[in-house]
């Protein structure tokens, strides 16, 4: 028989967020949890999302000797408390809670740190069920058919109907938790935290679970989702020449008959400028006057073909292939047009791309402007970068 549960009551909600495992599926230098997900450690995610759904205080259990690191990826959060963790799930959390005793929350929310996309309606679904229930734990339906099997031969066939997946948090009345924790008795680990409280007694409530808290467990999970993050990436670049008799007109790499030409420290192609600042935009390498200082005598009349090559160089250092590039060149004369053609393929050729990825057009600004008065040309440049498998 269930045990008589109290009428519902305001209470404040605190957390156990388990992260002591070592993570070793997941390989890597540092236990999983500590590991970069979507730009941050794993754990930070979940600890986050729970600070800002209010909850408070939250103890995150973490293995002996990684409190250094575990500080560093949770600073700045509030009401975060650390605890060692112990050889089982079950006694990592059985740790949290006592940890939380003094604080006396009324209720609590227990979390793997490997689910860390945790959505605020998951949280708000499982503290209001908890008006009625001593527990309730997130779900989802099983959708795929299921079968027993043994040997690597199909068993029977399993009805899947009432039949769910568990997520965490899995939340409960602080206390009854507390209790039941300390009553387990069971000869192994309790698959989860419901599994304690069925055997106190405690119904258990199912409210729906996400698909976003799928669980993090190897390092192709850790791969994947940076991979989704950077797989493309994008730069933008944009660059200014002023136009002085006696100059040599270069734009994309091409020589043009003018009869002014750009005035700068190297040749002065600004639509090559524009281009180079756009490929090391889209891999954080800086921007052409990092690597081309104007203060630089050598530099000093080179061909802008060297700085691109060298963007593209970098470019491939950093694990990525160009996608695609693209250049507007902003001027009222010369005529771009006749030139589009040769600008394409010259990128395409220093580049070492197919010139189908090369985009090169030209503008003017309805004599506005310095441009418009044919004081000098601009360019601006997008650049698309994609990882390498």
């Amino acid at each position: 028989m269930n045990a008589p549960f109290p009428a519902p009551v305001a209470a404040p909600v605190a957390a156990v967020v388990v992260a002591a495992g070592q993570g070793l599926r997941a390989g890597g230098s540092v236990p999983k949890q500590f590991a970069l997900w979507r730009g941050k450690p794993l754990v930070r995610h979940s600890v986050e999302a729970l600070a800002t759904a209010g909850v408070s205080p939250i103890v995150v259990v973490i293995p002996a000797n990684w409190e250094e690191t575990a500080a560093e990826a949770l600073a700045g959060l509030p009401g975060v408390r650390f605890v060692h963790g112990a050889a089982s799930r079950q006694g990592s959390v059985s740790a949290g809670l006592e940890a939380l005793e003094a604080a006396a929350p009324g209720l609590v929310l227990i979390h793997d740190a490997a689910r860390p996309d945790l959505p605020p309606p998951v949280i708000a679904a499982l503290i209001a069920a908890l008006d009625q229930h001593p527990g309730a734990i997130p779900v989802l339906p099983v959708v795929d058919s299921v079968v027993r099997g043994a040997d690597g031969l199909r068993g029977a066939f399993v009805e899947r109907d009432g039949l769910y997946r568990v997520q965490t948090p899995q939340a409960f009345r602080f206390d009854v938790i507390l209790a039941a924790h300390r009553a387990w008795n069971g000869s192994a680990d309790a698959g989860d935290d419901a599994a304690v409280a069925e055997a106190a007694g405690l119904a258990v409530a199912l409210v729906p679970g996400d698909e976003r808290l799928k669980k993090v467990t190897f390092a192709e999970d850790l791969k994947d989702e940076s991979m989704t993050l950077a797989a493309v990436r994008t730069g933008m670049g944009y660059d200014v020449h002023r136009l002085a008799e006696g100059e040599e007109l270069w734009l994309c790499g091409v020589k043009i008959e003018h009869s002014k030409g750009l005035a700068g420290h190297s040749d002065a192609d600004v639509a090559i400028h524009a281009l180079v600042d756009a490929l090391l935009g889209a891999v954080a390498a800086g921007d052409i006057g990092d690597h081309f200082p104007p203060s630089d005598p050598q530099w000093r009349g080179a061909s802008s073909d060297r700085f691109l090559a060298h963007a593209a160089t970098l470019v491939a250092a950093a694990g990525y292939a160009i996608g695609n590039v693209d250049v507007t060149i902003i001027c009222e004369a010369p005529r771009i047009g006749p030139h589009k053609a040769a600008m394409r393929a010259r990128l395409a050729a220093i580049l070492a791309i197919d010139i189908a990825a090369v985009s090169v057009k030209a503008t003017t600004t309805e004599r506005l402007g310095f441009t418009g008065r044919g004081e000098g040309i601009a360019a601006q440049a997008v650049a698309t970068v994609i990882a390498k498998a």
